[in-house]
């Protein structure tokens, strides 16, 4: 039995979900809660840093949620694989997934840090370049859409990626004027496994520290 050691709110947990319903794999979600010493030992047991998430399939445990989706498509694979499974093919989706992560999710979580963890000010010196960041993400997107459907031929690795990065990127920093890249964040939310994701982090969206940016559909 597979088992997900996460939280519906966090970003990555939900990357790894949006895999593990698009293969239809069954699993069971352990949340996990940080604040409680116990949580945080038990993720410092499966995790070498003690971060979520973290996928346990038998006697293998597996942390960084790409390598996650990797396993799952290699072992649990659904009716749509998630990546090619020609090495060469399936680098423009590891190329894309690690755009995602590296220049939408991680722009993104600089503010949020400096909101919560940083110093009277922080946001204010941190926030400039992370929009600008953002603003360069969003506009090479828009340019890798034009008349694509998903990031990397059928929707897969780089999407399930995509969807935590633009959710919650887009809440901070909304990317209205990216007419492209709008239309496929529509078409992502719109998939059963994003809704089922939505589903089960909505209870939680108030605590994201920008829940005020958030839809009015999501909440």
């Amino acid at each position: 039995m597979l088992e997900l050691f996460g939280h519906p709110l966090s970003s990555y947990t939900q990357k790894v979900l949006v895999a593990l319903y698009e293969t239809g794999a069954d699993f069971t979600l352990r949340t996990v809660d940080l604040s409680q010493p116990e949580d945080r030992a038990l993720m410092q047991s499966l995790e070498p840093m003690g971060r979520m998430p973290a996928l346990r399939d038998g006697d293998r445990v597996l942390s960084q949620s790409s390598l996650m989706i990797e396993w799952l498509d290699r072992h649990h694979p659904g009716p749509q694989r998630l990546l090619d499974p020609d090495p060469d093919a399936s680098l423009v989706a590891r190329q894309w997934d690690r755009f995602l992560d590296f220049q939408v999710m991680q722009m993104m979580q600089q503010i949020v840090d400096a909101r919560i963890f940083m110093g009277e000010g922080a946001e204010d010196r941190v926030a400039p370049f992370a929009r600008a960041k953002l603003e360069l993400a969003y506009a090479a997107l828009d340019r890798r859409l034009d008349g694509c459907d998903w990031i990397a031929g059928g929707c897969g690795l780089a999407d399930c990626a995509a969807f935590p990065a633009l959710f919650y990127a887009g809440a901070i920093h909304p990317f209205a004027g990216h007419s492209r890249l709008m239309a496929y964040f529509d078409r992502l939310a719109g998939r059963a496994s994003v809704q089922r994701v939505i589903e089960g982090a909505r209870p939680w969206y108030r605590w994201f520290p920008f829940a005020e940016g958030i839809p009015a559909r999501f909440r």
